[in-house]
C-alpha cells in the first residue's frame, strides 16, 4: 500500500513528516487525483493525491506515505521478481514477468494481474492485451 502526496502550500516539511501524515490520515479513504486536507496544530494543510495503490486506499499503519514536490511526477515501482519486458499501449503498460502479467494504467495503478503456468507470449493490439499461455490457450483483456 502506497500513497504519494504533493503539498499544495509553500512550506518546507521536516524529515519524518510522512509518519505524522500517516497517523493523521489513518482510516481515511483516498483516491488518486483527490485533494485532501490534514489538520495540524489547528491549521489545515492541503495535499494533492498523486498516487494511491490500491485504489481506493484506506490508510493504515502499513501504508507507505511519500511526499513529492515540483511539477514532475516520478513513480518508482519495485517488484519481487525480474521484469521480462514492458509493452506500452494506449491505456497504460503491460509488465511481463516469467510467469505473470501485470497491466498498469498511465498512473501506475494496477488494472489487471494474473499468473500463468506456461506463459508463452504477450502482445497488444490497439487497446486489447493478448496473452498466449499453455499449449492451446489465448486470453484477451480489454481494460
Amino acid at each position: 500500500m502506497r500513497l504519494v502526496l504533493k503539498p499544495l502550500f509553500d512550506v518546507e516539511l521536516p524529515v519524518g513528516f510522512e509518519d505524522i501524515l500517516r497517523a493523521k490520515l489513518k482510516g481515511r479513504v483516498v483516491k488518486t487525483g483527490q485533494e485532501i486536507e490534514v489538520d495540524l496544530l489547528g491549521k489545515p494543510l492541503r495535499f494533492q493525491v498523486l498516487y494511491a495503490e490500491p485504489e481506493p486506499l484506506i490508510v493504515n499503519d502499513r501504508t507507505r506515505v511519500e511526499i513529492t514536490g515540483g511539477d514532475t511526477f516520478i513513480l518508482d515501482i519495485e517488484f519481487d521478481e525480474p521484469v521480462k519486458g514492458v509493452i506500452p499501449f494506449e491505456k497504460g503498460f503491460v509488465i511481463v514477468f516469467p510467469k505473470k502479467v501485470l497491466i498498469l494504467n498511465q498512473n501506475g495503478q494496477k488494472i489487471y494481474s494474473d499468473e500463468f503456468e506456461e506463459l508463452n507470449e504477450v502482445s497488444v493490439s490497439g487497446d486489447v492485451v493478448v496473452i498466449v499461455h499453455g499449449e492451446k490457450r489465448v486470453r484477451l483483456i480489454k481494460p
